[in-house]
């Protein structure tokens, strides 16, 4: 059988001798604070799945966090990719236009979702970059010097994006931090203060932003709003569509940008393409959108999109960079995007989101550790508490729960604040037979851990 076919199957302990060897010299030679988790070294990818150096088999539910929607190594962005490296691999665009760069640009004018028809696209090479480039355009455009972000917001590792990003684990020892960056709280439904809910906890959340241009920046010296449709390292928590109608709704009136970072959400992650589609139906499309992760299949590249007047109000100099939509990237990006449409990856997150939920649902019902299941599409958050009453927060349960799931060949990510949250990031490619073999290994693995 085909690894794109498999099941998991884990033959060896972990590490089985050859990862460990491997895993040995990564010690020695790479920095501790690139951590290693998992007892694993990746040999080869199909779909969902991956074999390790040892001939172990894992279905992988984290996705390289959110890069691999389409799958490991999917057939015809090889295909796309062997093709452009033939020809060339790398043309700085600043000096040599390449076709590659113009038509994905073209392409994602096209399907990006912000407000106004003439749409411009730049490209860097990460999430983190991308944002920083949303920071500065949205400067530059409004002559405004602040950003607001939010409550377990991630917006990146740059010295800018990491003062944007809540979790300060990611910035220990770190600082000091750029200034103009103030934090307002995000509406986290399930804690709501006071069992708030509806309308009144949405009133009480964009109160909170409210609050922020009193005691952080004046309307009049904010240049942007930035946050993610649906948060990823904050512990996969949806914008509620309300609470972005009325961010829309503040932007507009006092000429302020709303950027939506959909590096982890972005590319058919949530039943549509971009999460920001939801927004633009009830007229809250974002001003700027950026995007990366799943964009190339695994080639590194990121995107901002705007529309042309914010775009070319931008000092030229200011943006881009040495390695911006790379033509071999580029090439990927481009297939990623025709596959996507062809074979209906967002009808694919749907169908996967319906199956998990149910099951989610059920355990939420059954288990008194699992506290809430949230998310958009295929973009699920399993909350784990100690009791459902306290929502006190289930970290080492969770933690025991990655490392027992792995030894059975399923790799899970833990997320959120306090790392109480199991993300689902799985491909969208992943088989019923697999998705279902998933899900009972983790629910084995909640049984095991909490007898």
């Amino acid at each position: 059988m085909m690894l794109r076919n498999a099941l998991p199957k884990v033959v060896t302990a972990l590490p089985g001798p050859k990862a460990k060897e491997i895993l040995d010299r990564r010690a020695k030679a790479i920095p501790n604070a690139i951590k290693s988790i998992y007892p694993c070294v990746i040999e080869k990818g199909q779909g969902a799945m991956f074999q390790d150096v040892d001939g172990n088999i894992f279905l992988d539910w984290i996705g390289g966090v959110g890069v691999l929607n389409i799958g490991y190594s999917h057939p015809e962005c090889i295909a796309a990719v062997k093709e452009q490296s033939e020809k060339f691999f790398h043309s700085m665009f600043n000096i040599t236009t390449h076709e590659g760069y113009v038509k994905l640009a073209e392409k994602m004018n096209e399907i990006v979702p912000v407000k106004g028809d003439d749409k411009k696209t730049m490209f860097v090479c990460s999430g983190s970059e991308a944002n920083e480039n949303a920071v500065k355009i949205a400067r530059s455009y409004t002559g405004r010097p602040n950003v607001i972000v939010f409550s377990g917001a991630f917006h990146g590792r740059t010295q800018l994006t990491m003062s944007m990003t809540a979790k300060k684990a990611y910035a220990v020892g770190m600082g000091p931090f750029p200034d103009g960056v103030y934090r307002a709280e995000f509406p986290n439904l399930y804690h709501a203060p006071g069992h708030l809910e509806g309308e009144e906890a949405i009133k009480y959340y964009i109160g909170k932003l409210e609050q922020a241009f009193v005691e952080a920046t004046p309307k009049q010296s904010c240049a942007a709003i930035i946050f993610e449709p649906v948060q990823g390292e904050g512990g996969f928590i949806p914008a509620p569509i309300e609470w972005v109608k009325a961010v829309r709704k503040i932007c507009d009136e006092n000429g302020i940008l709303m950027i939506c970072d959909e590096v982890q959400c972005g590319w058919s992650r949530s039943g549509k393409l971009f999460a920001s589609e939801y927004f633009a139906e009830v007229n809250a499309a974002p001003d700027i959108l950026t995007t990366a992760k799943s964009m190339a299949a695994g080639m590194p590249i990121s995107a901002v999109t705007a529309r042309a007047e914010i775009m070319d109000q931008v000092t030229p100099g200011t943006i881009g960079g040495t390695f911006g939509a790379n033509a071999v990237a580029a090439a990927s990006a481009l297939k990623v995007i025709e596959v996507m449409a062809k074979e209906n990856y967002p009808e694919k997150a749907k169908k996967i989101a319906e199956k998990c939920n149910k099951r989610f649902s059920e355990w939420k019902e059954k288990y008194e550790v699992v506290g809430d299941v949230r998310g958009m599409g295929a973009m699920i958050g399993i909350e784990f508490v100690v009791d459902k009453v306290s929502k006190e927060p289930n970290a080492e349960l969770v933690n025991r729960i990655v490392q027992e799931a792995v030894k059975l060949g399923l790799l899970l990510e833990s997320a959120g604040t306090y790392n109480n949250v199991i993300r689902f990031l799985c491909p969208l490619c992943v088989t019923d037979e697999q998705l279902e073999a998933g899900l009972q290994i983790f629910e084995r693995t909640i049984k095991n851990c909490l007898n």
